[in-house]
């Protein structure tokens, strides 16, 4: 089997009303898509988080990278993933994380699927296999204008109508008080038995992430994620020893290396890589091996048609992180198939081959930048 094409595209979506979290505000839904074609017939795809928060050059530099690698890509067996990865991460080349590792991702992603299809295996099976189902929570409880308490606690009863079992806010983007203002409404509106999950996005300096933490106590939140900056390593370490709350966080960084440096300073109680991110499937199943030795359980962040096959492939699975399509609007459209909630607040593992789902390009036609 030989790659005979390599494409990456565009696609964008906004937002009825742009969303906040701690730092950033969205307008619109991004994705760029990688398809690779073989000799055989068989084809794959890899999603990566495109860059900034509206389009921009951003996604160009992407698109660009990947068209640069196809050359090194054509005429390759894409079954050998170590062999075509360790050819594109070449740090003199095209640097050393960031922008570029996004698009190895996505190549890389992609030949997995290849992979898995060929196999005529669902991903996680090629992987390991570890699990047929796993826990998911549902992520949301942006700021939006014009969105009050109410708001906030219809959106996370909502999620639990739909069967979550945990549920995920935003913090950081107003004072303190006023967060926990927002945290004891979600808590009241949902009730003790839902895990209440809670992000930062790297709003705080160590201090009052310190300070929030010992607040989060109070209402038995499920973890803290991304208290601080991603490259604040000794303030996520002091803010995961300053109370009880597990800190959760990984979705910014790059490769094994980033990994073994969150778990060897013990920045992180709970790991949240995304292979649309950090280098794709063959970089993340060498971060959940480390993950298994140091006993971190495994949240990955980003797309769930995509994490839900590395959840269930290897061993400390936690929990799924999962968009409704008024956070992440592309997912609605992007594949014909769905993944569904079950009355357990769990997803059961795809069957089908690779990934498991196909994207409907007739849907993404009209979202597809030019």
């Amino acid at each position: 089997m030989k790659i005979t094409e390599v494409t990456a595209e565009l696609y964008a979506k906004p937002y009825d009303t742009p969303i906040s979290n701690g730092k950033y505000t969205y307008s619109a839904a991004k994705s760029v898509i990688v398809r690779i074609a073989t000799d055989e017939g068989v084809e794959g795809v890899g999603v990566c988080g495109a860059g900034g928060i509206a389009v921009s050059a951003a996604d160009d530099a992407i698109i660009a990278t990947v068209n640069d690698m196809r050359q090194a890509l054509l005429g390759e067996d894409p079954r050998n993933v170590e062999r075509i990865w360790a050819s594109l991460y070449q740090p003199k080349i095209f640097g050393r994380k960031g922008l570029t590792t996004r698009a190895i991702s996505a190549i890389d992603i992609a030949l997995w699927d290849v992979v898995a299809r060929a196999f005529e295996r669902p991903l996680y099976q090629v992987l390991g296999g570890y699990t047929d189902e796993v826990r998911a929570y549902i992520a949301g409880g942006y700021y939006a204008e014009g969105k009050g308490l109410a708001d906030l606690q219809d959106e996370m009863l909502s999620y639990v109508a739909q069967g979550a079992t945990a549920v995920k806010m935003k913090i950081g983007a107003v004072p303190l008080r006023q967060d926990e203002a927002r945290i004891r409404a979600v808590r009241d509106a949902i009730g003790p038995d839902v895990d209440l999950l809670v992000d930062a996005n790297n709003a705080y300096v160590h201090a009052d992430a310190v300070r929030m933490a010992r607040m989060l106590e109070t209402y038995d939140a499920f973890w803290f994620e991304e208290p601080v900056s991603p490259d604040n390593m000794r303030g996520s370490a002091m803010t995961a020893r300053a109370s009880s709350v597990p800190v959760a966080a990984g979705e910014n960084e790059y490769t094994r290396w980033g990994f073994r440096e969150l778990f060897e300073t013990g920045a992180v109680d709970i790991a949240n890589p995304d292979a649309m991110v950090l280098g794709g499937v063959t970089e993340y199943r060498k971060v959940a091996a480390l993950a298994a030795a140091y006993e971190i359980p495994l949240a990955p962040h980003g797309l769930q048609e995509i994490h839900v096959h590395l959840l269930a492939a290897f061993p400390m699975p936690l929990i799924l992180e999962y968009y409704n399509p008024n956070v992440a609007g592309l997912n609605d459209v992007m594949f014909h198939q769905k993944l569904e909630l079950t009355d357990r607040g769990t997803v059961m593992l795809p069957q089908g081959p690779g990934l498991g789902v196909d994207v409907n390009w007739e849907a993404l036609r009209e979202h597809k930048v030019e």
